[in-house]
């Protein structure tokens, strides 16, 4: 039975802002979703908060409303568009599902006529009722952990009296684990149970009996009207129980798990999918299984939505689960719809791998000073990456060199632990670097039995750990010279890159490159295809690996190699890695807007991105998608391959810029601003000189490379002083110093963490209003796309400031300096694309703070305030199709429009939470207001000196 012909109009809802725990993969979702609505000819309505997505771009839906995500805004829309048939609030995370519960509470959906889909209330409400859920768990015979619920604090420490320590407190309705926490002792009960019971919106927390060193599984299902279910991934966390899945390194297909208790799993997650509503769409089980031989399995959670693990479920299998999950929605069945890669099979098929995938998450703590980096129930990452090769140690090392945290995998670089006591200690308590340490254990001689018995991880994952470990002590004894070609190939195939076979023969990274093609170990693409090779796939989607030589009959050796290159012109565009806070989702809309331009010039697209929450990492985004680390020797590799007309870097945030010099070494074209502009503006010194010789003003500067010079410029310049490193993206090591001493203390921080970093020392401007500019240049021409004023005063860093596009309390004279400045600087600069320009205004004379010939944070938010591509534009410009004049600019806004930060504070409560040069925020809003008697505006301009530190 096709779909549903009742269903002529529906409205979906976004998730926001980004904050920890739910990031950029529900826009993935909710992109997915209303792609897959509107092929099949429904008009789609959006609300979302968010500007620096694709999904609130309005190519995306039929009506894209920018609003806050509230019932207030629900009624308006519905208003609106009398004509909406149903609300699909599976794709927007809790968010989503939150704001639809409200709003069938309120009774909304009912006097408007609207029919929820995807999901049923009942099947939400049990599932985040932990006392609702536990009893139908029982009632359906699913083993769950001994627990209890309590609404009061009485209640919580009777529960805790009766079950004994160590326990896991969980509070109900709630997103990324918050207010979760493990509990090993009586003294810290009391604080945690009162924290959850405070964080859940209804008051109510389960407790139970911690299930510590039990292993963790994850799996994705699908369901139809019709009652078929496939289950789409199976996920295992190398992590145990007791760390918060979002922040656990997980593999799939599951490693460890035997067959038997494998089926009993699908089963009893089929069981409970279906026992807790009926509804057709998407859904996620958590499970515990003990790790002994007995393997008991115990449920630990159901999600009936789209969850976090669907994105990285789909990336890993290449099977779409949020656009078949909305196609479910309005009444497809799983037999009637295509398997979206191979185009010839059915949907109704459940995904086989032929490669293994690793997830790592991507986590800040640098930005969050003094903050627990302990992992646990509360997820406290910002992002993730994820790694396909051919074994899990090659999976895994991919991911390791994904992370850009200046790793180059596991081990081999130089950078591990020695202190046997430090290693025991990181080992004992979980932190971020663990799938490190863990690494530093196994080359200090700790016994595995000792790893596992501290960490509880599976000794399946040790002892892979282990064969690097003695494969690098083996490498080790040779030369370049003397290395054997076997040798050399098992490292590729294992995973390690050129750079870590180099540190262990203590030679040149280059060294090892040249041997490489000298012995024809070259990497080989393979298919992402859902079907392990069985059927054709139509869809390139490919990843990398090394394999051995095949000889044929007739005595010819070849390598196979899925990805076939075409005749026709090509253009690679660099992703923007994982997110974090300073470079997030806005660099992927305009990765995501580089590739559609490009690919409107005639030229065959690449993408190049290892985030599997991204749409940029869709397999039918670009022609040809590479899910490889954004890591030099796999990008080479894949520019040697497919041999470009060049690459677009200034899209892709300080990611992709980072590898500019690399490819202007290697005579490989940057699309665009030239490296040698895109250097001159990163380096502090060599810039300033460039704006004094054109006359342009700027704060007094020095640059300085030692604590002694920086003491001696101090004298010159005097405080306040800011103190900035040269090459770093979000404010990162940026603060305003006082007095010598705390200006010695900081510079030589700065310096054991960046080291030979050029350092520029600027005096601070206290008191000046902050404004920026965007713009794009054609190397002749400048057409500025947005200024905007900051609220907040000059020293907070402008992702961090809430921000008014048109300026509100800037005059005319000044206006008129930051268009010529940011003329003069985008012409000096040679700049071809996209630039940004932060100024600070005193006493009417605009200084200039920095200027980036690249896209920016902004660019987004001043594409949806203006309703106009601004990314196509310049991506057209920088491949020479257009120039400036060729554009019709049609920029369109009543009134202002605000971009406001969102902060992720919640995860961390004994941190400062007061704002400074260096970015905290993880996410923003879009605010639109007619005037500027508007109370929002008010609200935040009263507020706009609170957080200020230095």
């Amino acid at each position: 039975m096709p779909k549903r012909d009742d269903l002529k109009s529906i409205l979906i809802i976004g998730s926001g802002p980004i904050i920890i725990g739910q990031a950029c993969e529900f826009d993935y979702s909710g992109s997915q979703a209303l792609r897959s609505l509107r092929e099949d000819g429904i008009e789609t309505v959006l609300i979302n908060s968010n500007p620096a997505t694709i999904m609130t771009d309005p190519t995306m839906a039929d009506h894209v409303y920018l609003k806050p995500l509230n019932t207030k805004s629900i009624i308006e829309i519905l208003k609106k568009h009398p004509n909406i048939d149903a609300v699909l609030p599976t794709m927007g995370g809790q968010t989503a599902l939150n704001l639809c519960i409200e709003a069938d509470e309120k009774g909304i959906w009912e006097d408007f006529e609207v029919e929820i889909i995807g999901v049923d209330i009942d099947a939400i409400n049990i599932t985040e009722d932990r006392e609702k859920f536990r009893e139908l768990m029982l009632k359906i015979g699913i083993g769950m952990p001994p627990q209890a619920s309590a609404t009061s604090f009485l209640k919580g420490k009777e529960i805790a009296q009766e079950f004994g320590f160590p326990l896991v407190i969980r509070a109900s309705f709630t997103l990324g684990g918050a207010g979760a926490s493990i509990v090993y002792d009586p003294e810290r009960f009391d604080n945690q149970l009162s924290h959850a019971l405070e964080v859940s919106p209804i008051h109510e927390v389960m407790i139970d009996k911690a299930l510590m060193g039990w292993k963790e599984y994850e799996l994705e299902l699908l369901r139809d009207k019709n009652d078929n279910v496939v289950i789409i991934c199976t996920i295992e966390n190398m992590d145990p129980m007791g760390i918060h899945t979002g922040d656990s390194i997980t593999v799939a297909p599951a490693m460890t798990l035997s067959d038997r208790t494998f089926q009993r799993m699908r089963d009893m997650a089929i069981h409970m999918m279906r026992s807790i509503g009926d509804f057709a769409g998407g859904c996620n089980v958590q499970f515990a299984v003990s790790p002994d031989e007995k393997e008991d399995i115990i449920a630990i959670e159901i999600n009936p939505r789209v969850s976090r693990s669907s994105a990285l479920a789909s990336k890993a299998t290449g099977y779409p689960i949020a656009k078949i999950a909305a196609k479910l929605a309005i009444g497809y069945s799983l037999d009637e719809l295509d398997n979206q890669i191979t185009k010839s099979t059915s949907a109704l098929f459940e995904p086989t791998l032929d490669y293994v995938i690793v997830k790592i998450p991507r986590w800040n703590f640098d930005k969050f000073e003094g903050s627990d980096r302990t992992l646990g129930l509360q997820m406290k990452s910002v992002g993730e990456v994820m790694g396909i090769g051919r074994s899990f140690q090659e999976a895994l090392h991919k991911a390791t060199q994904s992370l850009e945290i200046k790793r180059n995998g596991l081990g081999a670089d130089g950078k591990g632990y020695k202190d046997y006591e430090t290693i025991i200690q990181k080992l004992t308590v979980p932190s971020w670097d663990r799938v490190f340490v863990i690494y530093d254990a196994v080359q200090l001689g700790i016994p595995l039995n000792r790893i596992h018995e501290i960490t509880k991880i599976d000794m399946w994952f040790l002892r892979q750990y282990e064969e690097l470990h003695l494969l690098e002590q083996e490498i080790s004894t040779y030369t370049i010279a003397t290395l054997p070609k076997a040798l050399l190939l098992e490292a590729k195939q294992k995973g390690f890159a050129d750079r870590q076979i180099a540190h262990m023969l203590d030679c040149w990274e280059s060294e090892v490159h040249k041997k490489r093609m000298e012995l024809n170990i070259n990497r080989v693409y393979k298919l992402v295809d859902t079907c392990a090779a069985e059927f054709k796939a139509m869809t390139p989607y490919y990843y990398s690996t090394f394999e051995e030589e095949i000889e044929t009959a007739d005595g010819k050796r070849y390598v196979a190699n899925d990805s076939e290159v075409s005749n026709r012109k090509k253009i690679v565009v660099l992703g923007s890695g994982p997110n974090r806070i300073g470079q997030g989702i806005e660099f992927d809309y305009c990765c995501v807007h580089g590739v559609l331009a490009a690919a409107e010039c005639g030229y065959e697209t690449i993408m190049i991105n290892c985030n599997p929450e991204t749409v940029s990492t869709d397999f039918d985004t670009a022609d040809k998608l590479y899910f490889e680390p954004v890591f030099w020797e796999h990008i080479y590799d894949i520019i040697l391959h497919e041999k470009p007309e060049g690459i677009i870097v200034q899209l892709g945030g300080q990611t992709a810029l980072k590898l500019a010099e690399k490819l202007d070494k290697y005579g490989i074209k940057i699309i665009g601003t030239s490296f040698q502009s895109l250097d001159l503006a990163e380096d502090r010194g060599s810039f300033s000189t460039l704006l004094k010789e054109n006359d342009i003003p700027y704060p007094r500067f020095g640059t300085a490379e030692s604590a002694d010079e920086a003491l001696q410029l101090a004298d010159e310049l005097g405080f306040p002083l800011l103190v900035r490193p040269s090459y770093v993206l979000g404010g990162q090591g940026m603060k305003i110093v006082i007095n010598k001493k705390d200006l010695e203390a900081h510079v030589v921080d700065l310096l054991r963490k960046i080291p030979n970093n050029k350092l520029l020392l600027d005096h601070y401007l206290d008191g000046a209003i902050e404004a920026e500019a965007d713009a794009i240049c054609d190397g002749e021409e400048i057409y500025i796309i947005g200024i905007m004023e900051h609220i907040e005063p000059c020293g907070i860093h402008s992702g961090d400031s809430n921000a008014t596009l048109p300026p509100f309390n800037l005059g005319e004279f000044v206006i008129q300096q930051i268009k010529d400045h940011t003329k003069k600087i985008a012409l000096a600069l040679n700049t071809v694309g996209l630039i940004n320009i932060q100024f600070a205004i005193k006493d009417d004379t605009v200084f200039i703070i920095e200027a980036n010939p690249r896209a920016s944070r902004t660019v987004p938010f001043i594409a949806k305030a203006y309703g106009e591509p601004y990314v196509n534009y310049a991506t057209k410009v920088m491949l020479g199709e257009k120039k400036i004049k060729d554009f019709d600019f049609n920029p369109h806004l009543d009134g202002y429009a605000i971009k406001q930060p969102v902060f992720s504070f919640n995860k961390f409560p004994n941190v400062n939470k007061n704002l400074g040069p260096e970015m905290k925020s993880t996410g923003e809003s879009i605010l639109f207001i007619d005037s500027l008697k508007d109370d929002d505006f008010y609200n935040l301009y009263s507020r706009r000196k609170m957080y200020l530190s230095k």
